[in-house]
């Protein structure tokens, strides 16, 4: 509250221990985000994870006794399941920061609270452009640098931050990609030398084999002359013509020979393996069949996207959430609708434990994220006439 007031009496200072980490300079090596994302497999599981959970239902639920309710009326219900701000629907702002979370290994958005201390808005802040202050052990704020060279600081409780595993530094997220880097450089590695390949026309060097020895002003043009005709796909196919005794002896290996395709397909199962993400839904279909295929897409429910969602929702009661309206509030992801395919299998078991007695169909609907109804509706009905 005394921030606040600083703030608009225009006496608030922000000036943070000069001790802090400039984590734009945390980078992936030489593998970068753009390069990264240049890979099919990382821009695939990228985006089926973020994709995922930006189209689940983002609700915040009010504790009543045992029971709950959907708390529509709280300020915070309208950020997170409509809109966080003016310019991104909830979709679009949870997909880009949980995108931001995976590449950059956090992802923050600046929070705008009202005069009762709630939050308006939620405003995404580009990952690469901010830098995390810290005083000691605790982050101190952070600094945003904006599009026009700007400098802003924000404090702690100014910023939305979600982070993905922590690595060395506990209060700071870490990237798959940096946490992988070699995958990424061998995957790049083999994508630049297929690209080469076909730009010499799909096949390695060979030889031009000449009577007698040259001089080096004479082995420099020939080199010079036979790539300026003959070299590249773009000349691949043509016919050389060759003159005093010169013969051309290409190399036999192919890529099927240095087994480059077979290291191109593991390199899309090591990029799946790194993102938590089965190879099949992101189009690696050398081993999928169709009974493996959905049971792989609950798998990505129950080991991937749940534990990107417990972090929206841990770090939204922690960060936007008071230790009082914890108490009564929580948020939640509907993730029942990524299960839709396995509904014969959740009937089934919800029928043979209603059955049994070990579950009522009050406490069925309450997992299923169904109101409850009341009881009279569950009377026999009188059979036909």
């Amino acid at each position: 509250m005394m921030n606040r007031i600083k703030s608009l009496l225009g006496i608030e200072q922000r000036n943070f221990d000069p001790y802090w980490s400039d984590f734009l300079a945390k980078r992936t090596g030489t593998v970068t985000v753009d390069a990264a994302q240049s890979l099919a497999a990382c821009y695939a599981a990228v985006s089926v994870i973020s994709e995922a959970v930006g189209s689940l239902p983002l609700h915040l639920y009010k504790r009543d006794g045992d029971e709950r309710e959907r708390a529509d009326s709280h300020p915070l219900y309208a950020v997170l399941h409509h809109a966080p701000n003016e310019y991104q629907s909830a979709q679009e702002f949870i997909e880009w920061l949980t995108a931001s979370m995976l590449l950059h290994g956090n992802g923050y958005a600046r929070i705008t609270r009202g005069h009762d201390g709630q939050v308006r808005s939620l405003f995404p802040l580009a990952p690469e452009r901010v830098n995390i202050k810290r005083h000691g052990d605790v982050i101190a704020g952070y600094e945003y640098i904006n599009l026009d060279g700007r400098s802003e600081k924000l404090l702690p409780d100014e910023v939305f931050h979600l982070r993905h595993r922590a690595g060395g530094d506990p209060l700071v997220g870490l990237s798959p990609i940096a946490a992988a880097r070699g995958v990424f450089e061998l995957a790049l590695s083999e994508q630049e030398h297929g690209q080469s390949s076909f730009d010499n026309g799909t096949r390695l060097s060979g030889t031009l084999n000449v009577p007698g020895v040259l001089k080096p002003e004479q082995r420099e043009a020939l080199k010079a002359s036979w790539q300026a005709q003959y070299a590249g796909a773009a000349n691949a196919g043509r016919v050389p013509v060759l003159e005093a005794g010169t013969k051309f002896k290409h190399m036999t290996m192919t890529l099927e020979d240095a087994e480059w395709i077979a290291a191109r397909q593991f390199s899309v199962q090591e990029v799946a393996r790194v993102f938590k993400v089965p190879p099949v839904l992101i189009g690696d279909l050398s081993h999928a069949n169709f009974s493996n295929s959905v049971e792989m897409n609950r798998w990505f429910v129950v080991h991937s996207l749940q534990r990107h969602m417990s972090a929206w929702e841990g770090a939204i009661s922690r960060q936007l959430l008071s230790s009082a309206g914890r108490r009564i509030y929580f948020p939640e992801f509907t993730a029942e609708g990524l299960l839709r395919g396995d509904a014969a299998n959740r009937a089934n078991f919800y029928e043979k434990a209603i059955n049994s007695g070990w579950m009522t169909i009050a406490e069925v609907r309450k997992l299923e994220n169904l109101p409850a109804i009341k009881s009279d509706l569950f009377k026999p009905m009188e059979p036909p006439k």
